[in-house]
């Protein structure tokens, strides 16, 4: 699905548990997520917001210093973080689950 990326971005998946006990996977074209979220943390929803948009904004620019263009997938992931996070209370908690590379 993501073979483009595999062979020139480091990329991973981080999977999260929602304040209901659902858990979801997101895809990152860049390893910026370790540098912000820690496994088996829980966040505020409104932060994890927050954080999700500041990876996807730099993964994005990442991948533009690379190739020349944006990432589809790093904006695709955050429009899935915002639409599981808006189901939840902004101060519910979100806990990082596992980091997958």
């Amino acid at each position: 699905m993501f073979a483009f990326y595999r062979r020139g971005v480091p990329e991973m998946l981080f999977d999260v548990r929602w304040p209901d006990g659902s858990t979801q996977s997101f895809y990152s074209p860049s390893l910026v997520v370790e540098d912000h979220l820690r496994v088996g943390a829980g966040y505020p929803v409104a932060e994890f917001v927050d954080i999700g948009r500041t990876c996807m904004r730099i993964a994005d620019e990442r991948v533009r210093a690379k190739y020349g263009f944006g990432c589809a997938q790093s904006v695709e992931t955050l429009a899935r973080i915002e639409a599981a996070a808006a189901r939840f209370d902004a101060a519910a908690e979100v806990t990082v689950e596992r980091f997958q590379r």
